[in-house]
């Protein structure tokens, strides 16, 4: 068995994660997703995004970038959500 080029290039790194993260947001907005099921919902996003747009002719690799898609959308909003929230912490503390 082979295992499948996967090429990170700009469109991974640079759009791919912050369309998940904006999806995702908006999806929560518009129809009131509960929070335990965001991270689900930025995974299907990643998994779809990968799959039928960013690696429509391998399979395999669709579903192998999605998920980091996915999962890179999921931890850079809790990364951001906590600095956001450090930071206002720390300027109140002042």
């Amino acid at each position: 068995m082979d295992f499948p080029t996967i090429h990170t290039n700009f469109w991974d790194a640079v759009i791919a994660v912050p369309v998940v993260m904006v999806l995702t947001q908006l999806l929560k907005w518009f129809l009131k997703l509960q929070k335990k099921f965001i991270p689900t919902v930025a995974l299907l996003i990643g998994v779809s995004i990968s799959v039928f747009i960013s690696h429509r002719h391998n399979l395999i690799a669709g579903l192998f970038m999605g998920w980091f898609y996915g999962n890179a959308a999921i931890g850079s909003y809790a990364s951001l959500k906590i600095a956001i929230l450090s930071f206002r912490s720390k300027k109140n503390d002042s």
